[in-house]
């Protein structure tokens, strides 16, 4: 949601569309990751909710890491003198990496839920609306925290940077937690079967 309310002002800001180009191209990101979401629901049935997460959150750390780069000129003290060279990423390739972006996003948004009667079975609805409510303050908080990061860096690319690190703490979270999971539940295995001898 926040990326969706934020993405026609990038768009304006960064590549000068107008308004109403900005606001199609904000649509056409929206449109697909709301869709997608029951095929996320249909791949989390069959692979997996966990393994959906693990590509929603590499392949959006690897997108928001692209698009945070700002465009910028380069000059590398050569040997036989100084190289210029300018760097850019181009509003199709923009709109490309976006749109991947949401795409996995929305199969992640799925899977979210699908974890919550697993993980939580007697608290299904309480915790389906606390994780509503956090999806809800993001759509509202992040589009603010983007402009004052670009009041206070000056660098349009500043909001995917915000975004990557988001993204790479709850890939790192996620994987820690998931590992330390594991290791309990096979110490408990383990234990189990010293006990049976």
């Amino acid at each position: 949601v926040a990326l969706s309310l934020w993405l026609p002002r990038y768009l304006i800001g960064v590549y000068g569309f107008g308004i109403a180009t900005a606001g199609m191209i904000g649509a056409a990101y929206s449109i697909p990751a709301s869709i997608f979401r029951a095929y996320g629901g249909v791949l989390s049935d069959r692979i997996g909710a966990r393994t959906v997460l693990y590509w929603t959150f590499a392949v959006s750390a690897v997108a928001t890491l692209v698009l945070s780069l700002p465009s910028a000129d380069y000059v590398v003290h050569g040997i036989s003198g100084p190289i210029a060279f300018h760097f850019e990423i181009g509003p199709l390739a923009f709109i490309a990496v976006a749109c991947v972006l949401g795409f996995f996003m929305s199969l992640g948004k799925a899977a979210v839920y699908k974890h919550i009667p697993a993980y939580y079975p007697q608290s299904v609805g309480a915790v389906g609306g606390v994780v509503g409510m956090i999806g809800g303050l993001g759509g509202f908080i992040l589009p603010i925290a983007f402009g004052a990061l670009n009041d206070l860096t000056g660098v349009w690319s500043s909001c995917f940077m915000l975004l990557f690190v988001i993204v790479a703490t709850c890939f790192a979270w996620m994987h820690f937690s998931i590992r330390r999971m594991e290791r309990a539940a096979a110490a408990e295995a383990s234990g189990l079967s010293y006990a049976a001898e």
